[in-house]
């Protein structure tokens, strides 16, 4: 065994002394590679520089270049602005003239026109007159304007109540309309008799009431469906009498042979009658109201509901007396009675005497889905009436009062005719007298105001030649900047070439430099794992050494005898075949005793077995060697597939980073290399000289340095 580990030692030593030779030569290899690109590093910072300082000149001379350009801008406005001042001069000059022309023409009119007039004469009497009467007039037509506000505010006053009416009406005469129409398409015979009513009210003597779905008016449409489930739908399409002798004649009406209900109301009114119990008796059984209190409707219409349906005695309940309908009905004795959504109907068993009740799901309402209050209808079409009368009595008011106001208004117009031409004649002399000292006054002033044109158009080409030398000196120094800058602007773009060649050949050389230090990192790593696996080797050498020593009973200065070394030689190089055969050589020293057949089959069966598992040892042996060699090849192509990548991200990240002058590198980290599930990537940065490259971790480094990172 020391044997094995001791030719294993020598192999690594002799791997690991050629892979350091190997580093040698690449190390020597990459030193050139370093200075080219230190030489190339300095050579574009001095290339930098360079542009950095032709690039402030040049922004220098454009900066003067600039402000001479403006400058020379600032020349051009002021020539414009000579200009412009002469030629306002100018204009107002010959403005001047034409204000002189006209003023004086204006004053030669109002002198002829003062030499032909007469002496003003007295005319404050009749002025005064005028003034009296227009002051009459005034009060008269205030009178009349104020008597015109009244009667507009009366008329849009009854206007506006004119407009509510209608609309009333017309919300009522849709609702009438559509309950109509509603008859007509359940009982088209019922309709045509309504018709003939209406024409031949003439034809009875007391009144008469047209079907009953349109004389009802529900107060709540939600209570519709109990009066529709109470009050048959014949007697909802019947007409309603007063009288037999009227329903009579109704009945026959000329023989159209039409098919429909009449009713008459009892002789004695029934539509006051009381019920059997005021409701507040019934309000614990949730009862809220009786079915007449429900909805409007003509009194004699009413008063046959009453007779015929007594609608006045059936309490209408709510779902509170739908939960206790039993108690209700052994406690109130009613014979008819709602709830929220059902009628109860009870009657006494006349052999046991016993109350039966049934009761039925309400449907839903049909006819009395909508409702017109009549008694509204009527008055508002009284007030309609009465409106229009009012109207027509105020137009008549109003057109008189403006016949009145026409002849006044003409009047008043006369007169202040009168009065201003009798003001005219008096005040008109003074006027132009006025007006013609006035006139001279401003005549004089515009002479006193002429401008010499030719003293100011020799001042303003004075003042242009000035300015014109100037701008003669301002292309003087443009030009020579010019000159200057064109120079500075190619040897930027030469520096520029300079950089792009310099930068080029720097990415080349550290391309090339990036992949010898790849290889070198390699070997290095290799180197490492040679010497370390040396070392334990040698570390094993002198343990199974010593172990040897103290088996033999040597001493540590101590050396083996020449027998030994020649027994050692022969005997075989593990324990476990020395083992083997100190077993065979005890066998054979047992065999010498005496022999038995058992004993002869017993030695051959084992010597069976131990071939068997021999023969299987080895093959395991075998299939984990090739295990082992797959595992090492398929690491080795992954590991390497790897690394290449990495090195490329580093290739990248050093690069990014180099440009913001920092310094940066990303590699493999592994601290086993057969604990894959431990490999990670390893990020060093550096972003000051002073300081060196650190791992990147979350407490190290700055939250704006692991931003950039």
């Amino acid at each position: 065994e020391y044997e094995n580990v001791r030719v294993q030692h020598e192999e690594v030593k002799q791997n690991r002394n050629q892979v350091k030779k190997e580093l040698k030569c690449l190390k020597e290899m990459q030193a050139p590679w370093t200075k080219k690109i230190q030489e190339a590093e300095e050579n574009l910072k001095n290339l930098d520089m360079k542009t950095r300082d032709n690039t402030a000149e040049i922004r220098s001379i454009s900066q003067k270049y600039k402000e001479k350009q403006d400058a020379l801008e600032m020349k051009d406005k002021q020539i414009e602005e000579i200009n412009q001042a002469f030629r306002v001069k100018k204009d107002e000059e010959t403005n001047r003239q034409k204000k002189i022309y006209l003023t004086q023409k204006l004053i030669e009119e109002w002198k002829n026109e003062l030499d032909t007039m007469a002496v003003s004469e007295n005319l404050q009497p009749h002025i005064d007159a005028v003034n009296n009467e227009l002051k009459k007039l005034q009060e008269e037509r205030a009178i009349i304007d104020n008597d015109v506000s009244d009667l507009r505010a009366e008329k849009n006053n009854q206007e506006r109540e004119e407009k509510r009416i209608i609309d009333r009406l017309g919300q009522l005469n849709n609702i009438m309309h559509m309950k109509e129409e509603n008859l007509k398409m359940r009982s088209r015979d019922t309709h045509s008799a309504l018709m003939w009513l209406r024409k031949n009210k003439d034809k009875f003597k007391k009144k008469t009431c047209e079907p009953m779905m349109l004389e009802i008016n529900v107060k709540d449409s939600r209570h519709a469906k109990y009066i529709e489930n109470h009050i048959s739908s014949n007697d909802m399409k019947a007409f309603v009498f007063e009288c037999q002798e009227d329903m009579e004649t109704f009945l026959v009406r000329d023989h159209q042979k039409l098919r429909v209900n009449a009713v008459c109301a009892p002789a004695e009114s029934c539509a006051e009658n009381l019920p059997s119990r005021p409701i507040e008796e019934l309000h614990r059984y949730g009862f809220y109201s009786y079915l007449r209190e429900l909805f409007d409707a003509p009194l004699p219409v009413m008063s046959y509901l009453c007779h015929q349906y007594r609608v006045h005695d059936v309490p209408v309940g709510t779902q509170k007396t739908r939960d206790m309908i039993e108690r209700v009905i052994q406690e109130t004795n009613l014979r008819q009675m709602y709830t929220a959504e059902e009628k109860y109907v009870i009657k006494v068993s006349a052999y046991t005497k016993q109350n039966l009740s049934s009761n039925m799901c309400l449907r839903e309402a049909q006819y009395l889905t909508s409702s017109v209050n009549t008694d509204e209808r009527r008055q508002l079409e009284n007030q309609q009436q009465g409106i229009r009368n009012m109207l027509k009595s105020l137009d008549a008011r109003l057109t008189a009062l403006f016949d009145k106001q026409k002849v006044l208004e003409h009047k008043d117009n006369k007169l202040r005719q009168e009065k201003k031409e009798l003001l005219e004649r008096g005040n008109r002399r003074r006027q132009l007298e006025s007006k013609i000292g006035v006139k001279c006054d401003s005549l004089r002033q515009l002479e006193q105001d002429a401008i010499d044109l030719e003293k100011e158009f020799q001042l303003a080409n004075v003042k242009i030649k000035e300015i014109n030398k100037q701008k003669a000196e301002l292309v003087t120094e443009l030009m020579n900047l010019m000159k200057k800058i064109v120079p500075l602007n190619i040897a930027k773009i030469a520096l520029a070439l300079q950089i792009s060649r310099v930068t080029a050949e720097k990415n080349r050389l550290q391309s090339e430099y990036k992949a010898g230090t790849a290889q070198l990192r390699a070997a290095q790593q290799r180197f490492h794992e040679l010497d370390n696996r040396k070392q334990l080797l040698y570390e094993k050498c002198m343990e199974l050494l010593k172990q040897a020593r103290q088996v033999c009973r040597l001493g540590p200065d101590q050396v083996f005898l020449d027998e030994f070394q020649v027994a050692f030689q022969t005997l075989p190089n593990t324990l476990e075949e020395i083992d083997a055969f100190l077993n065979e050589e005890k066998t054979r020293a047992s065999c010498f005793t005496g022999l038995s057949a058992s004993v002869v089959e017993e030695y051959n069966k084992q010597t069976q077995e131990i071939q068997q598992l021999t023969e299987y040892l080895e093959e395991k042996k075998n299939e984990l060697n090739n295990y082992k060699q797959n595992i090492s090849q398929v690491k080795e192509k992954w590991l390497s597939l790897l690394k290449v990548m990495i090195e490329q991200i580093n290739g990248k990240f050093s690069k990014f980073f180099s440009s913001m002058q920092c310094v940066g590198e990303v590699d493999l980290h592994m601290e086993n290399e057969e604990e894959y599930e431990k490999y990670g990537i390893r990020i060093r940065v550096k972003f000051h000289s002073s300081t060196e490259l650190h791992e990147l971790t979350p407490y190290h480094q700055s939250g704006g340095e692991k931003t950039v990172s």
